[in-house]
C-alpha cells in the first residue's frame, strides 16, 4: 500500500516545484518589463522651441524596440529610435546592449552619424555572435537653426507631416546598413529645416505590419492617412489615435511585434 503511494507522492512534489519555478520566472519577467519600461526608453525632455513624445507597446511583457532623448552640450537634443531583431526576453537584453552603446557613443560623438559609426563599431561582434542586428534612425535637433541633421542604420524613414502645405511625405533618403550588420561602417548624414508647425513622426515597422483577421498589413498609406487626419492635435494625442487606428484595424488580433515611435513638433512662434 506503502509503495503505491510513491508515484503519486513524487507527482505531487513535481507539480509544487514546478508552480515554484513557475512563480519565480513570472516575477523575473514583470521585473524585466519593469526595468525596460522604467529605464529603456528615454524620459522625455522639455525642448526649447518644439515638443516631443515617445512612446513603447511590446507585443509581449518585453520587448526590442528602443527610443531615448540625449542632451547634448551645444544646446541641441540627439534623438534614436531602434528596432532589434528578435522578440522578448532576448531581444530586450539586446536592446539594453544598444542602450549602453548609444549612451556612451552620444556623450563622445560630434553627430548622429558618427554616433552610428561608434555604436556598430562597439557592438558588432557581439550582435554578430548572436546572429542579430539594430536597426536604428539617429537625429540631432537644432533649435537655434530649427534644423533636424540625421543618420540612418537600416531603418524606416520617419515622415515629415508640413504643418502649413498640408503634406505628409518621408524626409530625404540616407543610405545605412543595420548596426551589426557590417564592421567598419560609415554612416552618412542628411538634414531637413523645419518650420512652425512642422512634425517629424519616427517609428518602428511593429505599426504599418501590424495584420488584421483577414492577414491585410497597416501598411503605410493607412498610417500617413491617420496622421493627416489628426496632424492638428498635441503630439501626444496623435500617438494616442495612431494606436487606437491600429488595434481598430487588427480586430482584435493579438499584437505581433513591438510598437514605438516618437514625434517631434515644432512650436508656433508668438
Amino acid at each position: 500500500m506503502y509503495s503505491e503511494n510513491i508515484p503519486s507522492i513524487i507527482e505531487k512534489k513535481d507539480m509544487d516545484e514546478q508552480i515554484i519555478i513557475d512563480k519565480v520566472l513570472e516575477r523575473e519577467i514583470n521585473l524585466a518589463r519593469k526595468i525596460q519600461s522604467q529605464l529603456l526608453n528615454g524620459k522625455t525632455p522639455v525642448l526649447i522651441g518644439a515638443e516631443v513624445a515617445g512612446s513603447s507597446h511590446p507585443a509581449r511583457l518585453v520587448g526590442g524596440d528602443y527610443y531615448d532623448f540625449y542632451p547634448l552640450i551645444n544646446g541641441k537634443t540627439r534623438i534614436v529610435i531602434g528596432d532589434v531583431m528578435g522578440k522578448g526576453i532576448p531581444a530586450a537584453m539586446l536592446m539594453i546592449l544598444t542602450r549602453g552603446a548609444f549612451r556612451t557613443a552620444a556623450a563622445s560623438t560630434a553627430g548622429p552619424g558618427e554616433t552610428l559609426t561608434a555604436m556598430n563599431k562597439a557592438i558588432y561582434e557581439d550582435l554578430r555572435t548572436l546572429k542579430s542586428f539594430v536597426t536604428l534612425f539617429c537625429a540631432d535637433w537644432d533649435p537655434v537653426e530649427g534644423i533636424l541633421t540625421y543618420a540612418n542604420a537600416g531603418h524606416n524613414l520617419p515622415l515629415f507631416i508640413n504643418g502649413k502645405a498640408n503634406t505628409i511625405k518621408e524626409i530625404p533618403k540616407v543610405n545605412g546598413i543595420m548596426v551589426g550588420g557590417l564592421p567598419n561602417q560609415v554612416y552618412k548624414e542628411e538634414s531637413v529645416r523645419l518650420e512652425e508647425l512642422d512634425t517629424i513622426f519616427l517609428y518602428t515597422d511593429g505599426i504599418i505590419e501590424a495584420r488584421n483577421k483577414e492577414g491585410d498589413q497597416y501598411k503605410l498609406d493607412r498610417l500617413i492617412q491617420t496622421l493627416m487626419e489628426n496632424k492638428v492635435l498635441s503630439v501626444g494625442d496623435i500617438e494616442r489615435y495612431v494606436i487606437a487606428s491600429v488595434k481598430q484595424f487588427a480586430e482584435g488580433v493579438p499584437q505581433k511585434d513591438d510598437i514605438t515611435m516618437v514625434l517631434l513638433r515644432v512650436n508656433q512662434k508668438n
